[in-house]
């Protein structure tokens, strides 16, 4: 019929409040008999008249999913979520703090299926892909949604969701720590030549502006690739002294 929210003294009609002995219907009902040999029926799960609406914390345990690309990973998160509708909690469904943990790990396998967990290739379609990793404000915002649309029936209101922890699994970390130690040696390698090559030029350029060296396209490729060597190397260079000349 309603909630009582204000204060004060009330009467309710014992027609209108759940059963305080109801069984959970995961266990059935159980029975024991009393001194006349009569059956009594036992409470499997107890629900009260009473609910709390204020707001509770659900931290989900880690779970081993696979990602939008199939990779195998590691995910976790926490929800914030309250009580709305308590006639919804009390007759729609069976126990509702256990129908928020079960949609909750249900939503967050859904969710990791479809996103990747990280980007895989470096194209511009990839690139600006959401992933798990980088984004995780769109990820929890979309769990949230998520959550809030499969806990409307139960009269649960999401206030908050995020991921806790997110990893690759452990027999895949070794091969994707060594993908990303790949991934930042080609950058790195990348800004590097980047660098000489303008060295390199404004080198042969202000060479020939000066007017004291004359060099031909030959003797300008070879300055540059010994340029090249130097500034690239991952060792330091070894100079080799040409008592002749570049032709000979």
């Amino acid at each position: 019929m309603g909630t009582v929210r204000d204060e004060g003294f009330r009467w309710a009609n014992p027609f209108y409040a759940r059963n305080l002995g109801m069984t959970s219907a995961a266990e059935g009902p159980s029975t024991e008999k009393d001194e006349k040999g009569s059956k009594l029926l036992m409470a499997g799960h107890h629900h009260g008249s009473k609910i709390s609406i204020r707001a509770r914390t659900y931290n989900g345990e880690r779970i081993k999913v696979n990602d939008k690309m199939g990779n195998p990973i590691e995910i976790a998160t926490v929800v914030v979520w309250r009580v709305v509708d308590t006639a919804k909690a009390i007759f729609d469904v069976d126990d509702y703090e256990s129908f928020v943990y079960t949609v909750t790990e249900t939503a967050l396998r859904h969710v990791a299926s479809v996103y990747a967990y990280d980007h895989m290739e470096d194209d511009d379609a990839t690139a600006n892909a959401i992933t798990l990793r980088t984004n995780i404000e769109e990820v929890s915002r979309t769990l949230m949604e998520e959550l809030d649309r499969r806990l409307e029936m139960a009269g649960i209101d999401v206030i908050d969701s995020r991921l806790t922890h997110l990893a690759y699994a452990p027999e895949i970390a070794q091969a994707m720590l060594r993908r990303q130690q790949a991934e930042a040696i080609i950058a790195a390698r990348k800004k590097i030549v980047e660098g000489a090559v303008s060295m390199v030029d404004m080198a042969v350029e202000q060479l020939a502006q000066g007017g004291n060296i004359e060099l031909d396209d030959e003797r300008k490729a070879a300055m540059a690739t010994n340029l090249m060597v130097v500034l690239c190397g991952e060792s330091e260079a070894q100079p080799v002294l040409n008592t002749g000349t570049l032709y000979n």
